[in-house]
């Protein structure tokens, strides 16, 4: 991006923050306008256009709602104009870790026009806070792309990142400013593919400026796959060969075009990785590297502490908030830390209303109780963009031009602060996600809180919670909550950990320490024998690998992975049980106060 290119952008975006509400009115126009005569707004608008009939008549959907008309079109209907006129080039495939099965979103040109001004947007903002990076060497991103699904209409179904690494226009600049190959991110197999990338970021290793993924879990996952596979990793750089496990022919072609023997290069990278303690591991391996790329918010927070210490004071960027439904916010200051990150609304991208949550959301104070209900109000109606109120909570409704109309996009938010006439927000968690045994509901924000307060207590003990899940166990009367965690010593033999050395006065009080941090109705409802004490299950290292290869296996993305913040899946949850070394139980109902 050249210079004034650059400055556009962030001129855009000033411009953008400024006129919100004139920008959101035209684009609500400019959708209804096209789509007002579908089968399904005619339903309801009867081919009108005004506004307020549109929010009294259009009802607030989620995507069960939509699922026949999509369907409809997926599957070749003659009937045109079902949701939306203008043209399906595909469809965008949800990674379906976080709500359940995997959606389809319709894609149009118009979205993907969307997306390039969004890159616009992005790309200007990182160039002002560290300098246009592809000029500076080679971004290290690993990415896995999943193979396309042909709908019997014939058009494609694909995650929004294979959709993207399948364009032109990244595929021109792939080998300039990545270091993988496009043979390498499109390997059907998930572990030759990571193995690859990791290797192809090695012989690299002095042109990285930058690292990263979608997620930080993925980031996270392919350092622990370094850790165990580093002295094979060596051994392929040393020889010039590449291991005989690597069957792919993509994988072995992209190989033969770049490892040479380097048995100079093999010494250095043995001498980083064979040393006592892994902490600053990224910076010692890429030196270049000026930060790490990737989402550390929302259910990412958990991956941070252990990033972090791989990271040796690198930066962690939180560059922008996307879903399958669209491209809705960017980070405008990408060096403060993940915890104090806020997302700018882009007024351009869809058409936004918000649904407030019926109490305070603050997860800082006493007030996390009224986390425990997420419910609405009931007596006011969604609020549009330049309309939402410092510190309170809404759930995100969207209405877009890929034929989604008051749709529920799932996610809670609490709005921080405002650029120019623009809102500010934080992602507080995913709507329904939720544990419960009883007539309580926990919130992924509670459960993101609780676990944050109680594995400090580790932090004297050399150890880091690496990732965690739940569940409600109602197996026996009366339920209680199950914590799944995976530990790892911060120093030394990653292999050391098990039941026995585990400290049970330690990890009595971490589940103790979760229930006190927990909602009021939950302690109440403890004091009341109503639910049992919380159990922490404490898995096997590497337990989380395999369930990540679980869910790859039932078609999520690896790119678009997130580990769920609770379980559902009968199948999931066998693999976390029959992984658990050591069971530790709350000894003492919760405090009343916190």
């Amino acid at each position: 991006m050249a210079t004034n290119d650059y400055e556009s952008g962030l001129k855009m975006m000033e411009e953008l923050t400024t006129d919100a509400q004139q920008i959101q009115d035209q684009l609500f126009g400019e959708i209804l306008s096209k789509n007002a005569e579908t089968e399904y707004l005619q339903g309801f608008l009867h081919g009108q256009t005004d506004k307020q009939l549109f929010k009294k008549k259009v009802p607030i959907v989620t995507y069960e709602h939509l699922k026949p008309y999509i369907d409809r079109i997926a599957n070749g209907e003659a009937s045109s104009d079902i949701l939306l006129v203008e043209p399906l080039t595909g469809f965008s495939l949800s990674s379906g870790t976080s709500g359940g099965l995997p959606k389809l979103v319709p894609t149009t040109a118009e979205s993907a026009h969307k997306t390039a001004t969004f890159n616009k947007l992005y790309r200007s903002v990182m160039i002002k806070h560290f300098g246009d990076i592809n000029q500076a060497g080679k971004r290290m991103e690993l990415m896995f792309a999943k193979p396309e699904v042909e709908t019997p209409s014939g058009l494609k179904a694909s995650a929004v990142s294979t959709r993207a690494f399948k364009g032109s226009s990244f595929k021109a600049i792939l080998p300039k400013l990545y270091t993988s190959p496009f043979e390498i991110i499109f390997c059907p197999d998930t572990k030759q593919s990571m193995y690859c990338q990791i290797l192809f970021g090695l012989i690299q290793r002095n042109e990285v400026v930058m690292i990263g993924s979608i997620f930080a879990s993925t980031v996270v996952r392919n350092i622990k796959f370094l850790e165990n596979n580093w002295k094979e990793l060596c051994s392929n750089i040393k020889t010039g060969q590449i291991s005989e496990w690597i069957t792919d022919s993509g994988c072995r072609n992209a190989a033969s075009l770049i490892l040479k023997p380097n048995p100079e290069l093999a010494d250095l990278i043995e001498d980083v990785c064979s040393c006592k303690s892994w902490e600053g591991i990224i910076r010692k391996l890429w030196p270049k590297t000026k930060y790490i790329g990737t989402v550390c918010t929302g259910a990412m927070l958990q991956y941070t502490a252990e990033l972090e210490f791989y990271c040796g004071g690198l930066p962690l960027v939180s560059g922008f908030y996307a879903c399958s439904e669209g491209a809705i916010g960017i980070n405008l200051e990408p060096l403060c830390k993940p915890s104090d990150v806020s997302y700018t609304f882009l007024p351009n991208m869809v058409y936004y209303e918000f649904l407030s949550i019926k109490e305070d959301c603050d997860t800082d104070s006493q007030n996390q109780v009224q986390l425990n209900a997420m419910s609405h109000h009931e007596d006011t109606g969604p609020v549009d963009l330049v309309n939402v109120k410092l510190g309170q909570c809404y759930e995100v409704l969207v209405t877009s031009s890929m034929g989604l109309y008051r749709y529920k996009v799932g996610d809670i938010i609490k709005v921080t602060g405002f650029h120019n006439n623009t809102p500010q927000f934080q992602f507080v968690g995913r709507q329904n996600v939720a544990l419960g045994v009883d007539m309580e509901r926990t919130s992924e924000a509670d459960i993101l809180k609780a676990v944050a307060e109680a594995k400090a207590l580790l932090d004297p003990l050399g150890l880091i919670l690496t990732e965690y899940t739940s569940y409600g166990d109602t197996s026996s009367t009366p339920g209680h909550y199950v914590i799944f965690w995976e530990i790892k010593p911060k120093e030394g033999n990653n292999n050391n950990n098990n039941g026995k050395e585990l400290d049970p006065k330690v990890m009595e009080e971490c589940c103790s320490k979760m229930e006190d941090s927990l909602h009021f109705t939950y302690r109440m409802y403890r004091k009341e024998n109503m639910i049992a004490a919380l159990e922490i299950r404490v898995v096997k290292q590497g337990t989380f690998e395999s369930l990540l290869d679980y869910f790859v296996s039932k078609g999520a993305s690896l790119s678009q992975y997130k580990t769920p913040i609770c379980i559902k899946s009968k199948e999931a949850l066998n693999i976390l049980d029959s992984r658990v070394i050591a069971k530790f139980f709350s000894p003492r109902t919760p405090t009343q106060d916190n």
